[in-house]
């Protein structure tokens, strides 16, 4: 791919993304999603910015508000919408009730307890890096954020759409081969943060969610759509931390 051509789609990948004010049109978006690499890319600076209140020193109650208040601040929460659906969608009964819970506006029961437990999950996560040293609570973060990305460019390179929407968006212009360069992308998130087995817990953790939410979409949706992507990040981002906090507990 030629250099202009990932410029683009980092470009995309920045404005898809993260809230940072970066200029991209059009162009930017097309070769985003042709660039399923681009996804754990644009994750690495997401994960520093995030991971900068675990080098603070603070307490560790003061360090996970820090540490949520920057997701919201780098990231926003547009991907929280997939999470409330997919819990909705979750605690219908029958394949039917999944899909019409997925088109209901309105915010169920399981929407509320799917971000009740990603929101815990990621508030006991961070807590319990408290312990870790800074630097390995840092990488654990950054890995858990390239995980979670590297989630989603495997529902890109795997999956196949319900429907015409944001998931085709990216499932049309992706396909599994394309799927080796987000896997090389993410390998120095999961072996650069010591002990070896910490990082690669944590970044495992994205494409674990990926499959099992392709899976549950294509057997209960037909396919995965827009929602599945989101979930997955969010999802993957709070499984990461957990298992990078067991792997170094462990260690």
């Amino acid at each position: 791919m030629a250099l202009r051509s990932v410029a683009g789609g980092l470009r995309g990948g920045v404005a898809f993304l993260t809230r940072v004010p970066i200029g991209s049109g059009e162009a930017d978006w097309d070769r985003f999603r042709s660039f399923p690499a681009a996804f754990p890319l644009v994750a690495y600076p997401i994960g520093a910015l995030v991971a900068v209140p675990f080098l603070s020193g603070l307490s560790g109650a003061t360090v996970t508000f820090g540490y949520l208040l920057s997701l919201v601040v780098v990231v926003g929460i547009p991907h929280f919408d997939g999470v409330a659906d997919l819990g909705d969608a979750m605690a219908a009964h029958g394949e039917g009730d999944a899909r019409e819970a997925l088109k209901d506006t309105a915010t169920g029961v399981g929407a509320i307890v799917a971000i009740a437990v990603v929101v815990g999950g990621l508030v006991l996560g961070a807590l319990g890096l408290a312990g870790a040293p800074p630097l390995t609570a840092a990488g654990i973060v950054v890995a858990a954020e390239v995980g979670a990305k590297l989630g989603m460019a495997t529902v890109a390179c795997l999956a196949s759409a319900a429907h015409e929407g944001l998931g085709s968006a990216f499932t049309e212009r992706a396909e599994p081969a394309l799927l080796l360069g987000p896997v090389l992308v993410a390998l120095p998130a999961a072996l650069l943060v010591p002990p070896v087995p910490v990082g690669l817990a944590a970044v495992a953790a994205g494409p674990l969610v990926a499959v099992s939410l392709i899976r549950w979409g294509e057997r209960t949706l037909g396919g995965v759509n827009g929602d599945v992507f989101g979930a997955t990040n969010e999802l993957a981002r709070v499984l990461g931390l957990h298992l990078g906090v067991i792997a170094w507990t462990l260690s």
